[in-house]
């Protein structure tokens, strides 16, 4: 049931390839402020949503509602003024660039030209302004002493501290974090839980996690997906005690 508090909501979602079903008739909401989780098995389809909200994938149909109004699903270029900003699972940084203007480049949108600015000018002041946004973000994932590194010289998990960095930089309203804790040790996990638990004091937050403790703790509510299609829903506690899930993905020890 879908309530008046939604940050973002669709219904009906359908997205086929070829001959394969990727999304079946889908639903997911998720609140103002709250940490939603979306789980499932390989290739059960999370990706293929993750990407339909952020303009990758174009939908074959269904019903696309930002803070309660119904509106086209988005494009990539609209996500920065729409308030929606999502890291990726293979990190995606620009190894040539500073971690500085990696951040600095997530305050920034895509046009047919290139990349221009967003809500800032070309000039000096304006220039400024944006580094000391992006120092703000990164001194909140503790990565500011990395601001001058090229990225392609930082360890793994201090991708992942940049790239949370520089989607939070464009202050959007609704994150989605790919996979964050792919690849981190048990501390840097901590670390994220904290991270992410912190955030909703400014921004709902959606997960794809393969980490079944991470969603677990953080999550206030999560959607299964398998073979396309919502198979449960509900608290961490309801989910994990479902049957159907159980069967789908986290089998009887997690139970």
């Amino acid at each position: 049931m879908s309530t008046n508090n939604a940050a973002l909501r669709v219904e009906g979602v359908n997205i086929s390839f070829g001959g394969l079903r990727a999304l079946n008739d889908v639903y997911l909401e998720i609140g103002k402020n709250e940490v939603v989780g979306l789980i499932g098995p390989n290739g059960a389809g999370k990706t293929t949503l993750f990407n339909a909200l952020c303009g990758l994938v174009k939908p074959d149909s269904g019903k696309f509602f930002l803070d309660g109004q119904e509106q086209e699903f988005p494009h990539t270029s609209a996500l920065v003024d729409l308030g929606i900003a999502r890291t990726l699972q293979g990190v995606g940084l620009f190894g040539d660039l500073t971690v500085l203007e990696n951040v600095m480049v997530g305050a920034q949108k895509f046009s047919h030209s290139g990349l221009v600015s967003a809500g800032l000018g070309r000039n000096t002041r304006d220039e400024k302004q944006l580094k000391d946004r992006a120092m703000h973000y990164l001194e909140n994932v503790y990565a500011s002493g990395l601001a001058n590194r090229r990225a392609d010289t930082l360890s793994y998990p201090d991708t992942k501290r940049v790239a949370i960095a520089r989607a939070l930089v464009s202050e959007p309203k609704i994150l989605m974090l790919d996979e964050p804790a792919g690849g981190l040790g048990s501390q840097d996990i901590e670390w994220m839980n904290l991270l992410i638990r912190n955030l909703t004091a400014q921004m709902s937050v959606l997960i794809v996690e393969h980490h079944m403790d991470v969603v677990m703790t953080v999550c206030s509510k999560l959607y299964v997906l398998n073979f396309g299609e919502v198979i449960a829903s509900g608290s961490a506690e309801k989910v994990r005690r479902d049957p159907a899930v159980i069967a789908a993905y986290l089998g009887t020890g997690v139970a």
